[in-house]
């Protein structure tokens, strides 16, 4: 796969270098994922005008009323789900520019991704063959329901904010397996992590977030 290193200025190597320093300075110690952020290109993600600001670490818009994720904020969910283990089966819920897509399809075995935006999840896939990935799956659906042919699953992660904390997903969950998901509290999000273990999910808040709500059919 293409390291993708193409770009001048703004794109360049010692640009992308300077925002892993910044991740590292904010708490993201995982090597894996520090190297992904590295090599994924930001910029393929954004529009073209927007293409100076991706590597600074702010969330900005793709269109229809969504965004991409700020880079630490990626790093941070995708560090909590894979807690320094290999994971094989990961479901996304909300590909949305497919920046985290990528970042995960880096890292694991298989990414199964779900969207219900359809000219976003187009052209998430298209970046992701252009960029060389061939371990993933797109499917155009509500995400709130997961993907539930092709679990259970060792990660989960929700790029959008639920209401509640949707069950359908806990259950879609293998035996140790983590989902990352923000969760609505009040005023605020919470970011917040949840292990199946053998007894029961335990939960564990994170930190607050701002993340775009989480959408499903019927709500």
């Amino acid at each position: 796969m293409s390291s993708h290193w193409d770009g001048i200025g703004f794109t360049s190597q010692r640009t992308r270098e300077r925002l892993i320093q910044r991740l590292r300075t904010m708490g993201i110690h995982d090597g894996r994922v520090l190297e992904a952020m590295l090599n994924v290109p930001r910029h393929t993600f954004v529009d073209e005008a927007l293409s100076s600001r991706a590597y600074e670490d702010t969330a900005l818009p793709i269109g229809h009323n969504q965004t991409i994720s700020q880079p630490y904020i990626v790093a941070r969910m995708t560090e909590a789900l894979l807690a320094g283990r290999a994971l094989g089966r990961v479901l996304e819920v909300g590909s949305g520019s497919g920046y985290q897509t990528a970042i995960l399809a880096a890292l694991v075995e298989e990414v199964y991704s779900v969207e219900r935006i359809e000219p976003l999840l187009k052209l998430a896939r298209r970046r992701l063959q252009d960029l060389g990935y061939r371990n993933f799956r797109f499917k155009l659906s509500d995400g709130g329901w997961g993907w539930p042919e092709h679990g259970p699953y060792d990660g989960i992660i929700v790029t959008a904010a639920a209401a509640e904390l949707p069950e359908a997903l806990c259950e879609q969950l293998a035996p140790q397996a983590r989902l990352v998901i923000p969760v609505a509290q009040g005023q605020q999000q919470q970011l917040q992590l949840i292990t199946r273990g053998e007894d029961g999910y335990r939960r564990e808040v994170l930190e607050t977030v701002n993340f775009v709500p989480l959408v499903r059919d019927g709500y």
